[in-house]
């Protein structure tokens, strides 16, 4: 494991290995604050031996909700609750960023908002997003800064703005859902770098700001253009995921070894030094050394695979088997089934 676990370092942030726990949404809050279930689950897996947390979904205002107990970072008072994330994790050696997000169109908001009017089905709903005014977009990029700051005095070492899965940054790169005819159309990556410009003025240098980008939005070709942008303007990583996931074209050769979103990760390194993310379908420590070995990204994200085992790093470094996910057909973890029926085969195994 030469490359799993090796030190890496993002600005000053010294990385004990390159395993991060990406954000993964677990409905545990209450009105958008802390509960107690959420800082035992992170202080659970700062245990297991990761070289950084990236916390779930936090979103900067109510109007932007995913779930009714999705985290929130909204108001002020919420940033005592958030600190007690931060200094459990860090309690265990581990640095923890937190990724900002909106929903848009695809939130479970009755009028969402979205770039420019855009139908979209969801479970058991189907919404048209009201189109964004002038001053929407600058409320909105507010939210997005003032989020930031509370970020910053609640003690993370940084934060991860959301721009893929089809939340709202995901519906202005993605020129499928956005069909706006003024700057943010033309070239919707304004929408980020303004954020990320008043976002540099309000913390400090060594403060961390990512962005979760899709690596198809619509097309790898757009992924790549987005990542060369956003690193010339001083992003400090780029974690690659999918994009709007009715809106993208996946060209990948059938015999590509990895999944296609690691294969977005790999393409999107080639362009730039960036430290660059892998996520999708990474389920063992032999797989994660290989994609860091020959795709040449920075980090992996062992999603599933930390919430079957929260130990997943310390396992694979000590050799132990890390458990792996079965890929049912509705994900029982998500849905807060109290079986899932990964974990129930991981734990029997380890006895």
């Amino acid at each position: 494991m030469k490359n799993l676990f090796t030190e890496f370092n993002i600005k000053n942030l010294k990385i004990k290995n390159r395993i991060c726990i990406p954000p993964m949404v677990v409905p545990l809050a209450e009105e958008g604050y802390v509960t107690t279930a959420n800082v035992e689950r992170y202080k659970e897996l700062a245990k297991g031996g990761a070289g950084l947390i990236i916390q779930e979904a936090t979103c900067i205002n109510e109007d932007g909700l995913l779930a009714k107990k999705q985290l929130g970072i909204w108001k002020d008072d919420q940033i005592e609750g958030l600190k007690n994330i931060v200094n459990a994790v860090h309690e265990e050696g581990c640095p923890i960023f937190v990724q900002i997000h909106h929903a848009g169109v695809v939130g479970i908001s009755e009028e969402p908002i979205c770039p420019s009017p855009y139908k979209y089905e969801g479970i058991g709903r189907t919404v048209i997003g009201r189109e964004m005014t002038k001053d929407d977009i600058k409320k909105i990029q507010k939210d997005y800064i003032e989020a930031a700051r509370r970020a910053y005095e609640a003690g993370y070492d940084g934060i991860e703005l959301h721009g893929c899965h089809g939340y709202l940054i995901s519906q202005f790169l993605n020129n499928r859902v956005n069909k706006r005819t003024d700057e943010y159309g033309k070239n919707p990556e304004i929408f980020v770098l303004e954020i990320l410009e008043e976002i540099r003025k309000i913390v400090p240098k060594e403060f961390i700001v990512g962005i979760r980008l899709g690596g198809f939005e619509p097309t790898i070709e757009a992924g790549i253009k987005y990542a060369k942008i956003f690193e010339e303007k001083g992003i400090d990583f780029l974690d690659i995921s999918y994009g709007f996931s009715n809106e993208m074209d996946i060209n990948v050769k059938e015999d590509y070894k990895y999944s296609n979103a690691v294969y977005a990760a790999e393409e999107i390194k080639r362009h730039v030094s960036t430290p660059v993310f892998a996520v999708n379908g990474i389920n063992s420590a032999d797989l994660a050394e290989e994609i860091l070995e020959e795709t040449k990204v920075d980090l992996v994200d062992i999603a599933r695979g930390a919430l079957i085992n929260p130990n997943w790093a310390n396992d694979a470094k000590a050799g132990k088997d890390t458990g792996k996910c079965l890929n049912c057909k509705g994900c029982a973890w998500f849905a807060q089934s109290k079986v899932c029926p990964g974990r129930v085969v991981f734990e029997r195994n380890k006895a």
